[in-house]
């Protein structure tokens, strides 16, 4: 069982997608609507929180991603059909150098 989960709610292009990746049985009702769930360890958790600090975790410990990191997990979710990618989109959601330029920190100022 995972620590956390990012909750990816489908709409109908979104559900496309999830059946065209074979994980349609991992389909699941949250709040009335169809979503799945991507699980999260709490290594993975704590760089979304670094990288997204906006990102709120409700009280079953999941949460939705902003819109263009949800595109990000989506294309994993897709081309690896499988839901069980976070090790792999953690990544690319998780730019820890984003925004420093290349003089930036470690580099002595050279």
């Amino acid at each position: 069982m995972a620590d956390y989960y990012i909750n990816v709610f489908l709409d109908d292009e979104k559900l496309k997608q999830i059946e065209g990746a074979g994980v349609a049985d991992q389909i699941q009702e949250i709040d009335g609507k169809k979503a799945v769930q991507v699980s999260v360890n709490k290594k993975e958790h704590k760089k979304l929180a670094k990288g997204f600090p906006d990102l709120a975790f409700d009280a079953s410990n999941a949460c939705v991603l902003p819109e263009e990191a949800e595109k990000t997990l989506m294309g994993f979710i897709t081309d690896n059909n499988s839901l069980d990618i976070m090790k792999f989109a953690i990544l690319k959601l998780y730019n820890p150098l984003a925004g420093r330029s290349i003089s930036g920190r470690g580099t002595g100022g050279r």
